[in-house]
């Protein structure tokens, strides 16, 4: 096996198929990534089992020769050394060259690197993902999905299934759901082109995160396959496979309540601001609580109280105040995830009383919800 390639281009492609790649793992192999090189190109696919990146390096994109191909072939080098020792060659220019038993010889510029291949028969394949179960949805608008679900996933693996974000597919929507049982996002999306079939997966927020910094931003399409195990992402030149989480998602539609007693519509970036001002006083064992009340004027109060530090107290004026008088103690940083879920856009905030979860949406788009449990403080 020998070719030359963009020494740019091959550390694009590496750089993404790493995100897959964990030092911790009870395979060796996958401790490495997998070069296959053909006249069309190379793909290279790193894995750690549970997520599973292949992208695709063409040898040639808009006229431009990225690739050279003497003897084709596959080879399975180990993925971190193999990355820096790209990163740090000195040109751009890169002939790579495979002898028996897997020696491989990287030659750039004078520098020249002798390392030591696996066999690739040895390396798992990719997992199998039947092509019946699709739709398309553009990158930009996956990658917003995710910014404004994912965070909201439990980090505690005593409920596994709630590490994960609920995906169902229904009546041509989308409805992505993340709650660690203290908070809720939710996204809803009308979907362009989708079968009429009903499909439910629960998708670890770890991919999601890594899918998320591997998506340009842009309105390409990428498509979504699911299957009983395995979720498959589909864009230009990446294939970003995804094992599903097991076990039953708990049915939180009956959490978000129907009615509320107080309605507050409020500008998002200056609630955030202020809640992140007064989190600056919330003292870090009492879960960085923040209190929030309305009191029948046109302004609301967001207020915090350590009695080793200090209190503040902010008025902030609201864009319209509708029902009871209210205070609300809730953590700051549940708050602050939420609008920042939101993005700045003028926010409804709707309360059923002061121990009961309360529900923030965007003013402008129904397509958005979030819900946050408050916090008892008496």
């Amino acid at each position: 096996m020998k070719f030359e390639i963009k020494r740019d281009r091959l550390l694009d492609g590496l750089s993404d198929v790493m995100k897959a790649v964990s030092s911790k793992t009870a395979i060796p192999i996958l401790t490495g990534v997998k070069m296959d090189v053909s006249a069309e190109g190379v793909s290279l696919t790193g894995s750690d089992s549970d997520i599973t990146i292949q992208t695709f390096i063409p040898a040639e994109e808009d006229g431009k020769q990225i690739l050279q191909v003497s003897e084709g072939g596959s080879i399975v080098l180990q993925a971190r050394v193999f990355s820096e020792i790209i990163r740090k060659l000195p040109t751009n220019e890169v002939e790579i060259e495979i002898n028996g038993n897997f020696q491989t010889h990287i030659r750039s510029g004078k520098s020249e690197f002798h390392l030591i291949g696996l066999d690739p028969l040895d390396y798992p394949h990719l997992p199998d993902v039947q092509e019946d179960e699709l739709f398309t949805i553009p990158a930009d608008l996956l990658k917003t999905i995710i910014r404004e679900t994912v965070f909201a996933v439990s980090s505690s693996e005593t409920r596994p299934v709630l590490t994960g974000v609920h995906w169902a597919v229904k009546d041509g929507e989308l409805v992505c759901v993340a709650t660690d049982s203290h908070r809720l996002a939710r996204r809803k999306t009308k979907l362009e082109s989708v079968q009429d079939e009903e499909h439910n997966a629960v998708v670890p927020g770890r991919s999601l995160n890594e899918l998320n910094k591997i998506l340009d931003d842009s309105a390409d399409p990428v498509e979504v396959v699911m299957t009983s195990q395995q979720v498959l992402f589909r864009s230009k030149n990446i294939l970003f496979f995804s094992r599903l989480l097991e076990g039953n998602y708990p049915d939180t539609s009956r959490l978000i309540p129907s009615e509320y007693k107080t309605q507050v519509t409020v500008n998002g970036r200056a609630l955030l601001q202020a809640i992140d001002r007064a989190s600056l006083l919330a003292r870090e064992e009492r879960n960085n609580v923040v209190r929030f009340s309305a009191n029948g004027s046109d302004e609301v109060e967001v207020s915090s109280n350590s009695p080793e530090v200090g209190k503040v107290e902010e008025q902030l004026l609201a864009e319209a105040i509708e029902g009871e008088e209210l205070k609300i103690s809730f953590s700051a940083k549940f708050m602050m995830d939420a609008l920042k879920a939101i993005d700045g856009q003028d926010v409804v905030i709707q309360f059923t009383g002061a121990m009961r979860p309360f529900i923030l949406r965007s003013a402008l788009d129904d397509s958005i919800l979030q819900l946050i449990l408050p916090v008892r403080t008496y």
